[in-house]
Protein backbone atom coordinates (compact mmCIF):
# COMPACT_ATOMS: atom_id res chain seq x y z
CA UNK A 1 0.00 0.00 0.00
CA UNK A 2 1.04 3.85 -0.83
CA UNK A 3 1.97 5.77 1.88
CA UNK A 4 0.19 8.59 2.32
CA UNK A 5 1.38 12.41 2.23
CA UNK A 6 2.67 13.53 6.00
CA UNK A 7 0.33 16.79 7.39
CA UNK A 8 3.00 18.53 9.02
CA UNK A 9 2.49 18.26 13.01
CA UNK A 10 0.24 15.49 12.07
CA UNK A 11 2.45 12.56 11.42
CA UNK A 12 2.26 10.19 8.51
CA UNK A 13 -1.69 8.97 9.06
CA UNK A 14 -1.83 5.34 7.40
CA UNK A 15 -4.59 3.09 7.83
CA UNK A 16 -2.89 -0.73 9.23
CA UNK A 17 -4.49 -4.13 7.82
CA UNK A 18 -6.04 -4.28 11.78
CA UNK A 19 -7.40 -0.68 11.63
CA UNK A 20 -9.00 -1.42 8.50
CA UNK A 21 -10.22 -4.74 9.89
CA UNK A 22 -11.93 -2.73 12.56
CA UNK A 23 -13.24 -0.11 10.64
CA UNK A 24 -15.10 -2.56 8.41
CA UNK A 25 -16.08 -4.64 11.42
CA UNK A 26 -17.76 -1.52 12.90
CA UNK A 27 -19.82 -0.69 9.53
CA UNK A 28 -20.88 -4.09 8.64
CA UNK A 29 -22.66 -4.67 12.70
CA UNK A 30 -23.97 -0.92 11.99
CA UNK A 31 -25.31 -1.15 8.08
CA UNK A 32 -24.25 -4.17 6.76
CA UNK A 33 -21.79 -2.90 4.14
CA UNK A 34 -18.98 -5.13 3.41
CA UNK A 35 -15.69 -3.83 2.76
CA UNK A 36 -13.60 -6.02 1.79
CA UNK A 37 -9.56 -5.94 2.35
CA UNK A 38 -9.29 -4.40 -1.93
CA UNK A 39 -11.27 -1.25 0.21
CA UNK A 40 -8.75 -0.63 2.21
CA UNK A 41 -7.10 2.49 0.32
CA UNK A 42 -10.28 3.56 -0.35
CA UNK A 43 -11.24 4.18 3.09
CA UNK A 44 -8.01 5.48 4.13
CA UNK A 45 -8.14 8.23 1.47
CA UNK A 46 -11.99 9.17 2.16
CA UNK A 47 -11.51 9.37 5.87
CA UNK A 48 -7.65 11.34 6.04
CA UNK A 49 -9.55 14.46 6.13
CA UNK A 50 -11.48 13.86 8.94
CA UNK A 51 -8.79 12.57 10.80
CA UNK A 52 -6.74 15.87 10.28
CA UNK A 53 -10.04 18.28 10.90
CA UNK A 54 -10.20 16.56 14.39
CA UNK A 55 -6.76 16.61 14.74
CA UNK A 56 -6.15 12.75 15.23
CA UNK A 57 -2.62 10.94 15.21
CA UNK A 58 -4.43 7.78 14.19
CA UNK A 59 -7.06 6.01 13.02
CA UNK A 60 -7.37 3.74 16.45
CA UNK A 61 -8.07 6.87 17.92
CA UNK A 62 -10.78 8.33 15.65
CA UNK A 63 -12.03 4.39 16.43
CA UNK A 64 -11.60 5.32 19.86
CA UNK A 65 -13.79 8.65 19.57
CA UNK A 66 -16.21 6.91 16.89
CA UNK A 67 -17.15 4.40 19.47
CA UNK A 68 -18.04 6.58 22.68
CA UNK A 69 -19.42 9.22 20.97
CA UNK A 70 -22.94 8.02 22.31
CA UNK A 71 -24.77 10.59 20.48
CA UNK A 72 -23.94 8.57 17.16
CA UNK A 73 -22.92 11.70 15.14
CA UNK A 74 -19.23 10.19 14.14
CA UNK A 75 -20.98 7.08 13.23
CA UNK A 76 -23.15 8.76 11.18
CA UNK A 77 -20.45 10.83 9.76
CA UNK A 78 -17.99 7.90 9.16
CA UNK A 79 -20.66 6.05 6.88
CA UNK A 80 -21.15 9.50 5.15
CA UNK A 81 -17.77 9.39 4.03
CA UNK A 82 -17.43 5.63 2.87
CA UNK A 83 -20.88 5.15 1.51
CA UNK A 84 -20.81 5.15 -2.52
CA UNK A 85 -23.92 7.37 -3.68
CA UNK A 86 -23.87 6.86 -7.64
CA UNK A 87 -27.13 7.29 -8.82
CA UNK A 88 -28.78 8.93 -11.71
CA UNK A 89 -32.62 9.73 -13.19
CA UNK A 90 -34.28 7.16 -14.98
CA UNK A 91 -31.54 4.79 -14.07
CA UNK A 92 -32.08 1.46 -15.69
CA UNK A 93 -35.18 2.57 -17.84
CA UNK A 94 -36.99 -0.17 -18.25
CA UNK A 95 -37.99 -0.09 -14.41
CA UNK A 96 -39.87 2.74 -15.19
CA UNK A 97 -41.40 1.21 -17.97
CA UNK A 98 -42.58 -2.13 -15.93
CA UNK A 99 -43.78 0.45 -13.08
CA UNK A 100 -45.96 2.84 -15.53
CA UNK A 101 -47.70 -0.34 -17.82
CA UNK A 102 -47.79 -2.96 -15.40
CA UNK A 103 -47.02 -2.64 -11.64
CA UNK A 104 -49.28 0.90 -11.13
CA UNK A 105 -52.43 -0.64 -13.14
CA UNK A 106 -52.48 -3.49 -11.35
CA UNK A 107 -52.25 -1.79 -7.61
CA UNK A 108 -55.05 0.51 -8.78
CA UNK A 109 -56.98 -2.15 -9.84
CA UNK A 110 -56.80 -3.94 -6.71
CA UNK A 111 -57.39 -0.71 -4.69
CA UNK A 112 -60.62 0.07 -6.34
CA UNK A 113 -61.26 -3.93 -5.65
CA UNK A 114 -60.51 -2.87 -2.18
CA UNK A 115 -62.34 0.06 -2.16
CA UNK A 116 -59.20 1.70 -1.11
CA UNK A 117 -57.16 5.38 -2.06
CA UNK A 118 -53.94 4.68 0.07
CA UNK A 119 -51.34 4.20 -2.74
CA UNK A 120 -47.78 3.59 -0.85
CA UNK A 121 -44.18 3.02 -2.50
CA UNK A 122 -41.06 3.31 -0.58
CA UNK A 123 -37.56 4.30 -2.28
CA UNK A 124 -34.71 2.88 -0.17
CA UNK A 125 -31.18 4.08 -0.35
CA UNK A 126 -32.92 6.64 -2.13
CA UNK A 127 -29.05 9.01 -2.37
CA UNK A 128 -29.27 12.12 -3.40
CA UNK A 129 -32.94 11.92 -5.14
CA UNK A 130 -33.01 11.25 -8.12
CA UNK A 131 -34.53 8.09 -7.94
CA UNK A 132 -37.24 8.66 -6.13
CA UNK A 133 -38.14 12.02 -8.08
CA UNK A 134 -37.36 9.61 -10.93
CA UNK A 135 -40.40 7.41 -9.18
CA UNK A 136 -42.87 10.00 -8.14
CA UNK A 137 -42.77 11.69 -11.53
CA UNK A 138 -43.43 8.70 -13.28
CA UNK A 139 -46.44 7.97 -11.30
CA UNK A 140 -47.94 11.60 -11.63
CA UNK A 141 -47.37 11.30 -15.41
CA UNK A 142 -49.10 8.33 -15.82
CA UNK A 143 -51.62 8.88 -13.63
CA UNK A 144 -52.55 12.43 -14.48
CA UNK A 145 -55.80 13.80 -12.99
CA UNK A 146 -56.26 10.15 -11.19
CA UNK A 147 -53.64 11.40 -8.95
CA UNK A 148 -55.20 13.81 -6.93
CA UNK A 149 -58.08 11.34 -6.15
CA UNK A 150 -55.41 9.21 -4.68
CA UNK A 151 -54.00 9.21 -0.67
CA UNK A 152 -50.79 8.93 -2.52
CA UNK A 153 -47.08 9.50 -1.11
CA UNK A 154 -43.73 8.27 -1.37
CA UNK A 155 -40.91 7.35 1.43
CA UNK A 156 -37.70 7.68 0.38
CA UNK A 157 -35.00 6.66 2.74
CA UNK A 158 -31.10 6.59 3.03
CA UNK A 159 -28.80 6.02 6.23
CA UNK A 160 -26.63 9.36 4.82
CA UNK A 161 -27.89 12.54 6.13
CA UNK A 162 -25.49 14.44 3.87
CA UNK A 163 -27.37 13.17 0.57
CA UNK A 164 -30.53 13.22 1.98
CA UNK A 165 -30.03 17.17 2.66
CA UNK A 166 -29.62 17.19 -1.40
CA UNK A 167 -32.26 15.13 -2.27
CA UNK A 168 -34.79 16.93 -0.07
CA UNK A 169 -33.57 20.62 -1.77
CA UNK A 170 -34.44 19.03 -4.99
CA UNK A 171 -31.46 21.15 -7.18
CA UNK A 172 -29.36 19.47 -9.80
CA UNK A 173 -26.99 20.57 -12.40
CA UNK A 174 -27.74 20.96 -16.22
CA UNK A 175 -25.54 17.92 -16.66
CA UNK A 176 -28.01 15.45 -14.77
CA UNK A 177 -30.99 16.25 -15.87
CA UNK A 178 -29.98 15.17 -19.31
CA UNK A 179 -31.30 11.68 -18.56
CA UNK A 180 -34.67 13.35 -18.24
CA UNK A 181 -37.11 13.11 -21.26
CA UNK A 182 -37.73 16.94 -22.32
CA UNK A 183 -41.46 16.22 -21.85
CA UNK A 184 -40.88 15.48 -17.84
CA UNK A 185 -38.37 18.43 -17.46
CA UNK A 186 -41.53 21.21 -19.07
CA UNK A 187 -43.68 19.44 -17.11
CA UNK A 188 -41.72 19.10 -13.62
CA UNK A 189 -38.50 20.96 -13.21
CA UNK A 190 -37.83 24.61 -13.64
CA UNK A 191 -34.69 26.40 -14.08
CA UNK A 192 -32.46 28.42 -11.92
CA UNK A 193 -30.76 31.72 -12.52
CA UNK A 194 -27.41 29.61 -12.62
CA UNK A 195 -28.35 27.35 -14.85
CA UNK A 196 -28.77 23.91 -12.72
CA UNK A 197 -32.92 22.83 -12.63
CA UNK A 198 -35.36 22.40 -9.10
CA UNK A 199 -37.70 20.23 -8.88
CA UNK A 200 -40.73 21.72 -8.59
CA UNK A 201 -42.72 22.03 -5.39
CA UNK A 202 -46.00 19.96 -6.81
CA UNK A 203 -43.74 16.84 -6.82
CA UNK A 204 -41.34 17.88 -3.69
CA UNK A 205 -44.05 18.13 -1.50
CA UNK A 206 -45.41 14.62 -2.32
CA UNK A 207 -42.12 12.95 -0.86
CA UNK A 208 -40.48 12.22 2.23
CA UNK A 209 -37.17 12.03 3.16
CA UNK A 210 -36.06 10.49 5.67
CA UNK A 211 -33.12 8.49 7.24
CA UNK A 212 -33.40 5.50 7.37
CA UNK A 213 -31.06 1.78 8.53
CA UNK A 214 -31.74 -0.67 6.41
CA UNK A 215 -30.31 -2.94 8.83
CA UNK A 216 -32.81 -2.32 11.51
CA UNK A 217 -34.32 -5.35 12.73
CA UNK A 218 -37.84 -4.46 12.52
CA UNK A 219 -39.54 -1.70 9.68
CA UNK A 220 -41.78 0.06 11.53
CA UNK A 221 -44.25 1.07 8.26
CA UNK A 222 -47.31 0.02 7.03
CA UNK A 223 -47.00 -1.94 4.09
CA UNK A 224 -46.24 -0.64 0.35
CA UNK A 225 -47.66 -1.60 -2.72
CA UNK A 226 -43.99 -0.66 -4.47
CA UNK A 227 -40.72 -0.72 -2.70
CA UNK A 228 -37.49 -0.35 -5.55
CA UNK A 229 -34.33 -1.31 -3.18
CA UNK A 230 -31.89 -0.65 -6.22
CA UNK A 231 -28.14 -1.05 -6.14
CA UNK A 232 -27.69 -1.62 -2.40
CA UNK A 233 -27.80 -4.95 -1.99
CA UNK A 234 -24.66 -5.16 -4.19
CA UNK A 235 -22.90 -3.99 -0.53
CA UNK A 236 -24.07 -6.99 1.22
CA UNK A 237 -23.22 -10.85 2.05
CA UNK A 238 -25.54 -13.28 1.36
CA UNK A 239 -27.02 -13.78 4.87
CA UNK A 240 -27.66 -9.54 5.11
CA UNK A 241 -28.98 -10.00 1.98
CA UNK A 242 -31.27 -12.70 2.70
CA UNK A 243 -32.04 -11.23 6.13
CA UNK A 244 -33.04 -7.80 3.97
CA UNK A 245 -35.37 -9.84 1.32
CA UNK A 246 -37.47 -10.92 4.16
CA UNK A 247 -37.99 -7.97 5.78
CA UNK A 248 -38.65 -6.53 2.42
CA UNK A 249 -41.44 -9.16 1.97
CA UNK A 250 -42.85 -8.51 5.18
CA UNK A 251 -43.43 -4.35 3.66
CA UNK A 252 -44.66 -5.72 0.88
CA UNK A 253 -48.65 -5.85 0.84
CA UNK A 254 -49.54 -9.11 -1.29
CA UNK A 255 -49.03 -8.49 -5.02
CA UNK A 256 -47.05 -5.73 -4.21
CA UNK A 257 -44.03 -5.42 -6.54
CA UNK A 258 -39.94 -5.18 -5.37
CA UNK A 259 -37.54 -3.80 -7.73
CA UNK A 260 -34.07 -4.35 -7.07
CA UNK A 261 -30.84 -3.73 -9.51
CA UNK A 262 -29.98 -5.38 -12.57
CA UNK A 263 -26.33 -6.83 -10.86
CA UNK A 264 -28.75 -8.07 -7.38
CA UNK A 265 -30.65 -10.95 -8.69
CA UNK A 266 -31.94 -13.14 -6.88
CA UNK A 267 -32.81 -17.11 -6.70
CA UNK A 268 -36.65 -16.77 -6.44
CA UNK A 269 -36.57 -20.56 -4.60
CA UNK A 270 -34.29 -19.15 -2.06
CA UNK A 271 -37.19 -16.11 -1.28
CA UNK A 272 -40.59 -15.86 -1.12
CA UNK A 273 -40.89 -13.33 -4.26
CA UNK A 274 -42.51 -14.36 -7.87
CA UNK A 275 -39.79 -13.02 -10.80
CA UNK A 276 -41.39 -11.07 -13.27
CA UNK A 277 -38.84 -9.59 -15.24
CA UNK A 278 -35.49 -8.84 -14.90
CA UNK A 279 -35.12 -7.32 -11.37
CA UNK A 280 -38.70 -7.27 -10.51
CA UNK A 281 -40.28 -9.42 -7.93
CA UNK A 282 -44.25 -9.77 -6.60
CA UNK A 283 -44.87 -10.81 -3.44
CA UNK A 284 -47.41 -13.88 -3.80
CA UNK A 285 -51.11 -12.50 -3.53
CA UNK A 286 -51.67 -15.57 -1.21
CA UNK A 287 -48.63 -14.97 0.97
Amino acid sequence: MEDVEENPGMGNLRLSAVEFRAIASLIYDNFGICLTEEKRGLVMGRLQSTLYRRQLRSFSEYLEQVRQDRSGAMLSELVNQISTNHTSFFREQSHFQFLQQKALPDVLTRLQQQRRRDLRIWCAACSSGEEAYTIQMSVMKSLGLQYQSLDAGLLATDISAKVLSQAVQGIYGADRVGDIPANYVQSFLKEQPDGSYQIIDRVRDEIMFRRFNLMNAAFPFKPFQIIFCRNVMIYFDATTRLNLLKRLHHCLEPGGYLFLGHSEAINPGTTPFINLVPAVYQRRLES
